[in-house]
């Protein structure tokens, strides 16, 4: 395991029964033998990640969080579903093992198995010994949004996930379904956003980009990157909210991560990713990029971006809200709340702007 994906034990109140676990993945997958040890990725704010290492194989077990979570929220079923669809035509997935229904499961909880891919999953900064300078810096980023326009040039119908969405109306079920997610998880110490969740309903486009998959959470702290070239993106990670449906939203969601110097101070320091290092493009030229490799017009952006930074401030508050209400006792979380009120302060200046 590197360094740079680390686990460590497992934290209080999400530890796994590790008798369960081996008896079951040594039912499921041949060649598996001695008594595993069990970890924990530390990475990720959402679904749990497991590590899981025999001798001379690793896997990796992904499951919801404890507590409360959305009805369609935190799908193992579906993070299973596309990746298995697609492994032929897009490569960058983790090769997968088995999927495990809550009903009838050994961990009392839906999950699912699949291979650790051995390599380098970035944080907010990338490793000092890459020396990849402006000119490399810039030449992963392209490559990092190369795969999402690999991604979105897919044929969902070909792979066999024409059922997997409804594409039509995405823009407005995203719009209505945040918006809608967002009220039952405010807390005393977050702002109630009316004007925010106002606006995205009332400058929705009238027309939609197309369909494609969407990864969802496509994000460059979300994949592995090969250790001895690090130009070379090899997984893709995270799919719980991969959906059908207009791919700008889907670009305007990872550009809500991808952060500039110029950005407010009080969104930069919690960046999640490297997007400020030298040499990084900035939106302008990303949006540029994808719209001449992609052959799709980004003239009218605003709007995604605004869905974007939104749908990241809804997502930080359903899981604030597990660690205001004692249900996680994480406490990486403790400021998620003074991070959504950044994102919707924000949110609030790209709409002047628009």
């Amino acid at each position: 395991m590197n360094d740079l994906n680390p686990s460590a034990e497992m934290r209080s109140g999400e530890e796994l029964d590790l008798a369960a676990v081996d008896a079951e993945l040594k039912h499921r997958i041949d060649g598996l033998s001695g008594t595993p040890k069990l970890r924990q990725f530390t990475g990720g704010s959402s679904n749990l990640t497991y590590l899981i290492t025999y001798p001379g194989r690793s896997l990796v077990l992904r499951r919801p969080p404890f507590g409360t979570r959305p009805k369609s929220g935190h799908s193992m079923i579906r993070e299973y579903t596309v990746m298995s669809a697609i492994a032929k035509e897009y490569p960058a997935v983790p090769h997968l093992h088995f999927h495990q229904p809550e009903e009838g499961s050994a961990l009392g909880a839906e999950f699912y198995v699949m291979d650790e891919v051995p390599g380098v999953k970035v944080g907010r900064d990338l490793p000092s010994r890459w020396g990849l300078g402006e000119d490399g810096n810039r030449k992963l980023s392209f490559a990092f949004f190369d795969k999402l326009i690999e991604l979105h040039a897919i044929d969902f119908k070909a792979v066999g996930l024409a059922d997997f969405g409804r594409p039509a109306g995405y823009v407005e079920r995203q719009v209505l379904g945040w918006n809608k997610r967002y009220e039952p998880v405010i807390t005393d110490d977050v702002e109630p956003c009316e004007d925010i969740r106002k606006w995205l309903e009332e400058n929705r486009p009238t027309t939609e980009s197309g369909a494609s998959i969407l990864h969802g959470d496509f994000r460059l702290d979300n994949t592995i990157i090969d250790a001895d070239d690090p130009l070379n993106i090899i997984a893709v990670l995270d799919w719980e909210i991969s959906a059908l449906g207009d791919p700008l939203m889907d670009l305007g969601n990872t550009l809500a991560y991808w952060l500039e110097p110029t950005d407010p101070e009080d969104v930069v320091r919690y960046r999640m990713q490297p997007s400020t290092a030298p040499g990084m493009p900035v939106r302008s030229e990303i949006l540029d990029y994808y719209e001449a490799k992609s052959g799709r017009s980004t003239a009218d952006f605003d709007f995604y971006l605004v869905a974007g930074v939104w749908r990241l401030a809804v997502i930080l508050q359903q899981i604030y809200y597990r660690y205001y209400t004692g249900q996680s006792t994480n406490d990486k979380f403790v400021n998620f709340g003074k991070r959504v009120n950044a994102l919707a302060t924000w949110s609030r200046a790209l709409i002047e702007r628009a």
